[in-house]
């Protein structure tokens, strides 16, 4: 998810692109977002852009005709708008022509120029939104990054509100006090502190982001550890110098745009390093961390530890990890296929058999009845005709002895 670092490099690169071009006509929205139209069309106006926190607003200004005289013509804008853009989980910039326009450009401001080029919001998850005649969100806090001293002014003042009454790591989440911070940079903002008291001014002598110097320590138990040297300062002045770091590398951290995060992930020092532990908050995102939860983590999240895995320069670190679980997933389910059919084939080979068996057995069986029925139907010939031969001979015996029976009554 884009952060402020990111948000800030977004606007710095609006500006960078759209120096001295000229933009023309209405701006267009795709026909899938559900974000409101943007009632704003002009023959020729410039685009400028600022950051604060987690939002983006860009300032679309009508240029003046030489000419007095000339009157701006019915359906046209003639004063400034601000549309405050929020990036949701994948929104970004891009700055080109209208052939290459890219899928997901939901917001889109054409230049007056042949061939035409094209300043788009690509959001491709579709989680952002603007707001046109938009102003920064009052709920949002200061910028971390530069608005520090009121940042830390507020956060100060308000440390008796129920909001801190939350573990640390959901405390960073909250816009309303720490604008601009986001899972990663919580992740190595926690990771670099040593929480203690929170003062309203900053104690630290010099001000000014460090640059780390770093170098390898061996533990007790004989692993080596990169220990930062310098001003650390405490948790708000954190908050302030980690997101100028990432700001320091000049647009190669974790930027949408790019496909080589080497930079970005050699700077991480806790956010998915192979070691660390990681457990779901009470919101269902995902903390980074080293060493034990606390007494306040959530009772039934288990804490996990990074797998080690090769990390390949050029490719996406979070996209291969899920390539790798599908051909994991895919493999292990051919293997149960393999196993069922093997299962099912020896049953089918045992019952060929069998019946084969059975069969054989039939026709012995037939072929013996074949042979001994004609000496049966012999004997059995000979009995019926001994019986009817022997019947007329006894039944006048039988006969005679019952009349006698009657006359000797």
């Amino acid at each position: 998810m884009p952060e402020g670092p990111e948000l800030h490099l977004a606007s710095l690169y609006v500006n960078k692109m759209c120096a001295g071009v000229v933009f023309t006509g209405p701006v267009r929205k795709s026909e899938v977002s559900k974000n409101p139209d943007v009632p704003f069309t002009c023959e020729a106006y410039r685009i400028t852009a600022a950051s604060r926190g987690k939002e983006v607003k860009l300032t679309l200004t009508p240029m003046k005709s030489d000419d007095p005289k000339e009157r701006v013509k019915a359906g046209q804008a003639d004063q400034p708008m601000d549309i405050v853009i929020r990036f949701g989980m994948s929104g970004y910039f891009r700055f080109t022509t209208e052939d290459e326009l890219p899928k997901h450009a939901h917001l889109r401001f054409y230049s007056k120029e042949t061939p035409c080029r094209v300043l788009s919001f690509v959001d491709a998850r579709r989680f952002g939104s603007w707001q046109p005649n938009g102003t920064w969100q009052s709920d949002r806090g200061p910028c971390v990054m530069f608005e520090y001293e009121s940042f830390r002014e507020k956060v100060v003042s308000h440390l008796s509100d129920r909001a801190f009454d939350k573990p640390i790591c959901e405390v960073l989440l909250n816009q309303k006090y720490f604008n601009g911070i986001g899972n990663y940079l919580r992740a190595e903002i926690l990771f670099r502190t040593v929480l203690e008291g929170l003062e309203s001014e900053d104690l630290s002598e010099n001000k000014k982001p460090v640059k780390n110097e770093t170098t390898d320590t061996k533990t007790s138990d004989g692993a080596k550890q990169k220990w930062v040297k310098g001003e650390t300062g405490d948790l708000l002045r954190l908050c302030h110098t980690v997101p100028l770091e990432v700001v320091n590398l000049g647009g190669k951290g974790y930027d949408p745009q790019k496909t080589d995060y080497s930079d970005f992930k050699a700077w991480l020092q806790c956010y998915y390093v192979d070691g660390m532990k990681s457990i779901g908050d009470h919101n269902g995102r995902t903390m980074w961390f080293k060493g034990d939860p606390g007494p306040m983590a959530p009772k039934d999240s288990k804490s996990t530890k990074a797998k080690k895995r090769a990390k390949k320069d050029g490719h996406d670190y979070y996209t291969d990890k899920k390539k790798v679980a599908r051909k994991r997933s895919e493999s292990t389910s051919k293997k149960k296929v393999v196993k069922q059919e093997t299962v099912t084939k020896t049953p089918k080979k045992e019952k060929k058999a069998r019946t084969k068996e059975a069969g054989t057995k039939r026709r012995k069986a037939e072929n013996s009845r074949e042979v001994t029925a004609p000496q049966h139907e012999k004997g059995s010939t000979a009995r019926r005709r001994k019986s009817s031969s022997a019947e007329p001979a006894a039944g006048p015996q039988r006969r005679s002895g019952r009349v006698t029976r009657q006359n000797s009554k």
